[in-house]
């Protein structure tokens, strides 16, 4: 007889979410040097951190003996300012994720609900089947969410909508029409979640936060992991109504947010130069990703974010043919698109490499 007869049956029965591949990782299995691998995978940013935000982190290191504010005030204080609310509307996140599962925490039971879109982040099925929630899957018709269905959806039971806009993996979105129809359909009773973590990607952002300002049940998902580069340190924020903040920020651990990735999310949040210039290089990658797959007549989404869903045929051989030349993308198999692969935007060389390896494995597989 073993331990896991008695844990959890919805947990063992779990299927793990499995990240992007480490650089170290590949280069210790196929004997590669990390500094020639290319990892295009997890829609990191290929600029890396803000400089501004190096040097906060590198002072911060001088106090860590001491233990964080577990309250977060300058950063929520500054996050609140910069977007027009007030600090109550802000609770703090070990990465947008661990605000994902505090809403899961907090909302359901095995009696609840969670909708979420057929090829949403695959996060939200995990956590409503760790919770013992039933997980309500609606299908996206051209890979877009659609509101309207998921508001049919609704049952006594919802608890959670989550709506991730744009969505990872497909790099679509919603407009503002269908948002505030959707918002208008919403009854009392469940919290829609809107992940915005692409939100600072869009030329044309969407306004969400409108609705946090007239205390609906709402939180809205935002991190300094993509546009700010600070995947590492694991710090996210949700904009919540004032009454559904207050209840998240008691289902959270004291502490949940170190010291040094509190100062080096309030230094990137005000480096309005490394966004700009984050956005550029990924807009023109973008483009040139787009032309290229054009070209070749390859099939893939349009995106408005920073990465593009790719078709190839066989997602897993292309995975793993490109992974033994040092390039590490994202096979997309656990999306039910065993089809695809997604593609990170990096800098010029890494975009030319990446698609140069790509031609390469897409040739073989044609012979």
């Amino acid at each position: 007889m073993t331990i896991d007869q008695y844990a959890n049956r919805f947990v063992c029965d779990l299927v793990a979410y499995e990240p992007g591949k480490p650089i170290d990782e590949t280069a210790r299995e196929l004997g590669l040097d990390p500094s020639m691998i290319v990892k295009v995978a997890s829609n990191e940013n290929p600029l890396g951190p803000s400089p501004k935000a190096k040097i906060a982190m590198r002072e911060a290191l001088e106090e860590a003996h001491i233990y964080p504010d577990g309250g977060g005030y300058r950063l929520r204080t500054a996050i609140a300012e910069q977007l027009g609310l007030d600090r109550e509307n802000v609770i703090l996140g070990n990465g947008s994720n661990e605000i994902i599962e505090l809403l899961c925490h907090t909302f359901l039971n095995p009696k609840a609900e969670l909708i979420a879109a057929e090829h949403a982040f695959v996060v939200y099925k995990l956590m409503a089947t760790l919770f013992g929630a039933k997980y309500v899957e609606v299908p996206d018709p051209n890979f877009i969410h659609d509101l309207d269905a998921m508001a049919d959806a609704i049952t006594e039971n919802t608890r959670l909508v989550f709506i991730a806009n744009p969505n990872n993996p497909t790099g679509t979105m919603v407009g503002q029409e269908a948002i505030d129809r959707f918002m208008a359909r919403v009854p009392d009773h469940v919290v829609v979640v809107f992940d915005e973590a692409y939100f600072e990607f869009l030329d044309v952002p969407l306004d969400t936060l409108k609705f946090v300002r007239e205390e609906k049940n709402i939180c809205v998902l935002r991190t300094c992991s993509k546009i700010h580069g600070l995947a590492a340190l694991r710090v996210g924020y949700g904009l919540a109504s004032k009454n559904v903040a207050a209840i998240l920020q008691k289902a959270r651990q004291p502490f949940n947010v170190n010291a040094i990735a509190q100062a080096g999310a309030l230094a990137a949040l005000a480096d309005a130069d490394h966004i700009e210039k984050t956005k550029t290089i990924n807009r023109e990658g973008l483009a040139f990703y787009e032309a290229a797959l054009k070209e070749r007549g390859i099939e893939f989404v349009p995106s408005v974010a920073n990465f593009l869903l790719i078709k190839v045929g066989d997602g897993d051989r292309v995975f793993r043919e490109m992974l033994k030349q040092g390039v590490i993308v994202r096979a997309m198999r656990g999306y039910k698109l065993p089809d695809w692969v997604r593609i990170s935007i990096g800098t010029p060389e890494q975009n030319a490499r990446c698609l140069e390896v790509l031609d390469s494995v897409m040739l073989e597989a044609a012979v």
